[in-house]
């Protein structure tokens, strides 16, 4: 298993539609499509997301205590997060484009849900805590490996979409190859013709 970068899902709320581009090329005054961040809808959706990510973030940080004042949750929750985005965001990418149902997951659980539950600002204030604290050393290592292991964690979520994606492919060329098998390789006799699938 390799990783080609050229894998990896684009940030389509950046990108501009084919359509857009050449009527701009071509001088016509057609109107650009909204961006989805503007859509109110889309942004009702990651409004939502983020209100349930934080939520839950919220509820895990009160609810599990620091151990010897290092913010352990808030490290975990960071890593699963990134994890959790990786494998979104890899799965609604071979699925196809991003528009329609998979652009509002992308949405709603990416940038809302996971947006909201993990968080880089409280990383932030726990850093500068710690080395107010005297724990410098400390501070240093927590967030190099809240970066490090958080970049690891989705990388691994990255093949793990790869992984049940070929799983899933290989599934169903398996099922290709028993379907011919059962018809004895002869293939398909319609029409008085003979054709192998």
């Amino acid at each position: 298993m390799t990783f080609d970068p050229s894998d990896l899902p684009i940030d389509s709320d950046v990108e501009v539609a084919d359509d857009v581009t050449s009527e701009r090329a071509s001088g016509s005054r057609g109107h650009a499509p909204r961006k989805a961040h503007f859509r109110p809808v889309n942004l009702g959706l990651v409004a939502v997301g983020g209100a349930i990510g934080t939520g839950v973030r919220f509820s895990l940080v009160e609810s599990v205590p620091s151990v010897d004042s290092l913010p352990l949750t808030v490290f975990a929750i960071n890593l699963v997060g990134a994890f959790a985005l990786g494998f979104l965001l890899d799965t609604l990418a071979r699925r196809g484009p991003d528009d329609g149902t998979r652009q509002r997951l992308r949405l709603l659980l990416g940038t809302g849900v996971l947006g909201g539950f993990t968080t880089y600002s409280t990383l932030s204030v726990d850093t500068v805590t710690l080395v107010h604290s005297g724990q410098s050393l400390t501070a240093v290592v927590y967030a190099l490996a809240t970066l490090i292991f958080g970049a690891l964690a989705t990388f691994l979520g990255i093949l793990l979409g790869q992984l049940l994606h070929r799983r899933r492919t290989d599934r169903g060329d398996r099922g290709d190859r028993a379907d011919r098998s059962d018809r004895g390789g002869r293939g398909d006799r319609t029409n008085g013709s003979v054709s192998e699938s």
